[in-house]
């Protein structure tokens, strides 16, 4: 449109295809989350044009967000309405601006931090992140409007630190919605924990996300790239944590 204003102009970002992270600045040799070479990269323009965030709805006031087609390793975001506004856990990795806005941004972890920037300017967006997680270096060039430090509710949104897979990893649950994001991953035969991490200390921590949801009366579960009944995941989460290492 002729009169639409050119918000991004003024800074470069690509998107690496094979992990989606976005890089604010100018193009580096490498992925600094992956690795993968600058031949790999797409300018963010260029990714809208390729990738299209659609909604899928989980029910009446979460959706969740995909990049088609699959965008790098293409992680899940989510849409929550609520009576106070719309909330997004995390952040798609491609930038749609015809998406329709949101007040905020709630990560659970710095891994997942997308185009943020550009949505953040888009809709003035407020983004949170845990202090921890934004002191990482992944986390620098992104705008980050509220480092909090510990609990607290936001739109009717609760928001639980949990640490271990990133020192700032933090659950959301909102009503009877669970959102764990990559903490743990469904396999075939069960659960297994996010590997890309301190062992030790993700497996420790698992007990706090224990101590949080056992006395919920939840239904769903909003992962990373799947969406779980929470009976059948509790299950499953009770088995993994129950079990000793090597």
């Amino acid at each position: 449109m002729p009169n639409e204003p050119k918000l991004f102009d003024d800074t470069p970002q690509w998107v690496c295809l094979e992990c989606g992270y976005n890089m604010i600045g100018e193009i580096p040799d490498i992925c600094p989350f992956c690795g993968a070479r600058h031949d790999r990269f797409l300018t963010w323009d260029e990714a809208e044009k390729t990738y299209r965030v659609i909604v899928r709805p989980v029910n009446d006031y979460v959706s969740q967000l995909l990049s088609v087609p699959k965008l790098g390793l293409e992680h899940a975001a989510y849409r929550i309405e609520t009576e106070q506004g719309a909330a997004w856990i995390d952040s798609p990795s491609a930038f749609n601006r015809d998406l329709t806005p949101m007040q905020a941004i709630l990560f659970t972890h710095h891994h997942f931090m997308g185009a943020s920037n550009q949505y953040r300017k888009l809709w003035n967006a407020q983004v949170r992140l845990h202090e921890l997680d934004a002191r990482h270096p992944l986390s620098a060039s992104f705008d980050v409007d509220l480092r909090f430090t510990s609990d607290y509710i936001v739109y009717g949104i609760e928001a639980f630190h949990i640490g271990g897979h990133t020192p700032g990893f933090t659950l959301y649950i909102y009503r009877d919605v669970l959102f764990v994001c990559d903490y743990v991953f469904l396999t075939e035969s069960g659960m297994r924990f996010n590997p890309f991490g301190p062992e030790r200390e993700t497996r420790t921590r698992a007990q706090r996300i224990h101590e949080v949801v056992k006395a919920r009366h939840l239904e769903t579960v909003c992962g990373y790239n799947y969406v779980a009944n929470f009976s059948d995941w509790l299950a499953r989460f009770e088995s993994l944590i129950s079990k000793r290492t090597e």
